[in-house]
């Protein structure tokens, strides 16, 4: 019964840090992107958040041959000019009891200069560099969903996406913004070769506002 205990906390404390942690991309002009696994809205660890590890070969979109490189804390890789899109659905395998299956699957993008959207799930600015947003997932806007913003200040504060799947955001601050969303798909699903009953889609917007 203890050890049955020990791998009940073991799965629920996966699911919380699978949950609570987000892939997102940051970049200075022109230069390397650099790809983060971690709690956006804390003091980056040194050395790295204490999953970083997992973050073992996130996929630029479109695919990039480039090399990437580890570094304290993140992965540096160049990337041609403009946005920059990640997706990652291997960093957390599917967790839980057979049958009811959980499993992440992490998007990421740097940037707000094209109105359009690349990943399955994506926060897409309205026009090239505006304040305001649209949750796109699969093409469609997602309404009523919670869009979370952290400042260059490292203030936080959740919106919720009107019936156009959009938000409109006082960014006041100059500095890096960073916003989240998660999209929770449920059914007969799979990830990583197993079979999962929810999937979290989780995708994040890095940008700087000059």
């Amino acid at each position: 019964m203890k050890r049955l205990s020990m791998a009940l906390v073991a799965l629920v404390a996966l699911s919380s840090t699978a949950q609570a942690h987000e892939i997102w991309v940051e970049r200075d002009g022109a230069g390397p992107a650099r790809i983060y696994l971690g709690e956006p809205g804390d003091v980056l660890p040194e050395g790295g958040d204490p999953e970083f590890e997992k973050l073992k070969s996130p996929k630029l979109v479109p695919a990039s041959s480039a090399p990437q490189v580890r570094k304290a804390g993140y992965i540096e890789v160049a990337a041609p000019a403009g946005d920059v899109r990640v997706i990652d659905d291997s960093v957390f395998a599917p967790w839980g009891e057979e049958g009811k299956k959980e499993g992440v699957i992490y998007y990421a993008r740097a940037g707000r200069a094209q109105a359009k959207a690349g990943l399955p799930l994506e926060i897409v600015p309205t026009a090239a560099n505006a304040d305001s947003f649209t949750l796109v997932r699969d093409g469609k806007p997602v309404p009523a969903t919670k869009l979370t913003v952290i400042s260059p200040d490292k203030w936080t504060k959740a919106f919720t996406t009107d019936a156009q799947g959009r938000v409109t955001l006082p960014l006041k601050e100059k500095g890096r913004y960073i916003l989240s969303a998660t999209h929770t798909e449920k059914g007969d699903l799979s990830l990583a070769g197993q079979k999962v009953a929810t999937l979290y889609h989780m995708a994040t917007l890095t940008f700087l506002n000059d």
